[in-house]
């Protein structure tokens, strides 16, 4: 079924309708029954759209259908010669039927009340023995009173319009064959309430398959999620058991070859000590990527402290021992800085050193230098580039070292951004060598707001 026939069925454009039937698809492939539903959705998108359109247009059939009982002067209706009207003047009769035919305007918006004045003028109009074909606009407000009213009122009204005609058919007006007309009266009267209630169902039928669509569609939603977050929990458990594996492993042997190096006295030892602590760092890492895919916190018991300033000594006596000469110093109360502030330093250093270890090579030089003061604090760090006479990497290897930003760039930018840092990167004004400058603009003392720590998704610089 087409998106405009779901939303005729729903009453609402662009609803969402329930599954199409072949019995409606053939309704719609009919050629009379198919013009007959266009129709009626465009009739329901001119009433949606104008909604006072079709209040006028009701009102005013049923003031042509009073026309010819107020132009005649013949006192017959439908059930033979009823009441005695020619003894009121031409105005009464107009006044009632006036009073009976605008009421209907407000039929949708006051069912109730449209209903029970157009009954209280209607049986005034029979308690003074006249009977008009105006009267058909009862049965077009006990109509909208079951479409749109409280059912409730509902009773009440069928309950009125069943004494008022009996009323008025035996009682006030004189009505050739009564029992005829409290048949038929009756008869329409029930129609009118059929209709409206039929109506109003079908209305509440199809809302109830409009949320239950909508409701099918947030079930879909969250088995999607709930699939991806069983997807995560897969990949993090099998990450644990090969890569983690895998790790411990690498740091066990490295531990092993190291305690062997140091008892022969070999030179290697320190090396293997390393290889054992980076990969101890790694398993870490690891586990807080795994509490991520997991989604949960499960994890965070076994986490190391975030790094701060004080790890960067160790990182700088890694570099050192990977070949590559730095010097360090620091100016100013660097422990006064909030946890996240100290994260973002030690981040920056550590990426700043890895590019220089990958595209400058060991025979360089690097100088780093953090100074705090005054609300600011500045990164420095700085190297010689590639030694005079030395192989320069391949640009492959190097990455160009140009002012594209690589990963490690825009996470230094990133993290720089959190604080409202300025960064430069770029060529050294001596015209060789590399240089990476970030200011960040934080307070001096630390904050409890201003110490959260990033999240672990961002804490991993290539």
């Amino acid at each position: 079924m087409s998106e405009e026939r779901a939303a005729a069925a729903a009453g609402t454009p662009r609803a969402t309708a329930p599954s199409s039937s072949p019995g409606l698809d053939a309704a719609w492939a009919h050629p009379l029954l198919g013009r007959l539903l266009r129709g009626q959705n465009r009739h329901q998108l001119m009433d949606r759209r104008y909604p006072w359109l079709l209040d006028t247009a009701v009102v005013l059939v049923v003031a042509l259908l009073s026309l010819p009982d107020l132009l005649s002067d013949s006192s017959n209706g439908p059930f033979g010669e009823t009441g005695n009207r020619d003894q009121l003047p031409y105005g009464v009769l107009v006044v009632f039927a006036v009073a009976q035919i605008v009421p209907l305007w407000w039929r949708r918006r006051a069912p109730e009340v449209t209903f029970f004045v157009i009954l209280l003028v209607s049986v005034v109009q029979w308690s003074l023995g006249v009977w008009q074909q105006a009267g058909v606009s009862a049965l077009v407000a006990l109509y909208a009173l079951a479409l749109y009213g409280s059912l409730r009122a509902l009773g009440w009204a069928a309950a009125l319009t069943l004494a008022g005609l009996t009323l008025a058919v035996t009682v006030l007006v004189h009505v050739e064959h009564p029992l005829l007309g409290l048949f038929f009266l009756l008869g329409t009267a029930t129609a009118a309430i059929t209709i409206g209630l039929t109506l109003r169902i079908r209305g509440m039928y199809l809302a109830a398959l409009e949320d239950r669509a909508r409701r099918l569609e947030i079930e879909r939603d969250q088995r999607a999620q709930l699939t991806a977050a069983a997807e995560r929990s897969r990949v993090a458990r099998e990450m644990h058991d090969i890569v983690g594996h895998n790790l411990s492993v690498m740091v066990g042997v490295a531990d092993g070859a190291a305690t062997l190096a140091a008892n022969r006295n070999e030179q290697s030892a320190e090396a293997l000590r390393i290889l054992g602590d980076t990969g101890r760092q790694a398993m870490g890492e690891l586990r807080r990527v795994l509490g991520v895919l997991r989604g949960g916190q499960e994890d965070v018991r076994l986490l190391s402290p975030q790094p701060g300033i004080p790890d960067l000594d160790p990182l700088v006596a890694r570099v050192r021992a990977a070949g590559l000469t730095v010097t360090y110093r620091t100016v100013g109360d660097l422990d006064a800085l909030g946890g996240g502030v100290q994260l973002t330093v030690y981040r920056i250093v550590q990426e700043s050193l890895t590019n220089t270890l990958k595209h400058a090579g060991t025979g360089s030089t690097a100088e780093v230098s953090v100074t705090a003061d005054a609300g600011t604090v500045r990164i420095r760090v700085t190297d010689t580039g590639v030694p005079p006479g030395a192989p320069a990497p391949t640009p492959a290897e190097s990455g160009q070292r140009t002012d594209d930003p690589g990963n490690g760039l825009v996470g230094i930018r990133q993290r720089a951004a959190m604080y409202g840092g300025a960064v430069t990167v770029g060529p050294r004004d001596t015209g060789h060598g590399w240089m990476v400058d970030v200011t960040l603009d934080v307070p001096s003392t630390p904050h409890p707001s201003a110490t959260e720590e990033p999240s672990a998704s961002g804490d991993h610089l290539s």
